[in-house]
């Protein structure tokens, strides 16, 4: 009869240990489980998403076989003609198609990146000028370059090349100034860019602001700018 007693509690024991095994595992299955699905979610919102809105074809031609060496970053606004309304995607690119401009992406104040020219075209952005380290690429930066639209105002200083002072000073400071949706999606534009344009180097030679490339009459993306938050340095 003790025997029996004590096979008795062994199977208890055992089953109390086994159950007490059972649940741990579930809870770490469970933990790890959870792990992977917030991981999922992170890979995730960090996909690139990028919405076509192409601008009719005059504002940007063929490029040919120039091979892409650089982006330009640049900043635009219709705080001129709407002070209280300055990022309307479709005002901006109604203005560019008015005027016969563009540039191959925008991205707005949501961090939403707009495809208005397919990289294979010439995007009509960047104009004359000249790099002070690249001297055989004077005015030819439209055929060699990715343009990037960050909607976005300068400070006043910045802007006067565009508005009065006046002007200027009736615009709400939210709106100046660049947005971190805008810095997180500017980081992966960059990388998607890179993976079809090898020659487009992650470094401050291959990577530029409009203002570098036209000192005198441009001053975009301007001292607002941060570059540390796409992984660089003011200077070169």
């Amino acid at each position: 009869m003790k025997f029996f007693f004590h096979i008795l509690q062994w199977t208890i024991r055992f089953s109390v240990d086994q159950t007490n095994n059972f649940f741990s595992f579930m809870n770490r299955l469970i933990f790890f489980l959870c792990a992977i699905f917030v991981f999922a979610l992170s890979v995730n919102a960090q996909e690139l998403k990028i919405s076509p809105k192409i601008l009719n074809l005059d504002c940007s031609k063929p490029r040919g076989s120039q091979e892409i060496t650089h982006v330009m970053l640049h900043f635009c606004s219709d705080a001129l003609h709407n002070p209280n309304n300055p990022y309307s995607v479709q005002r901006i690119a109604d203005i560019f198609e008015q005027y016969k401009v563009s540039a191959h992406y925008l991205i707005d104040r949501e961090g939403n990146v707009h495809q208005f020219v397919v990289e294979d075209r010439m995007a009509f952005h960047a104009g004359k000028g000249k790099l002070p380290f690249e001297p055989n690429y004077e005015n030819s930066m439209n055929s060699r370059s990715i343009g990037i639209e960050m909607l976005a105002i300068g400070t006043e200083q910045e802007m006067k090349m565009f508005m009065s002072p006046q002007h200027y000073r009736k615009i709400d400071q939210k709106f100046v100034g660049f947005t971190e949706a805008q810095y997180k999606s500017l980081n992966l534009l960059l990388k998607d860019i890179q993976k079809r344009n090898p020659a487009v180097l992650y470094d401050r030679k291959h990577i530029v602001g409009h203002d570098e490339y036209n000192t005198t009459q441009r001053s975009d993306p301007g001292s607002l700018f941060d570059w540390k938050k796409i992984g660089l340095r003011r200077e070169r």
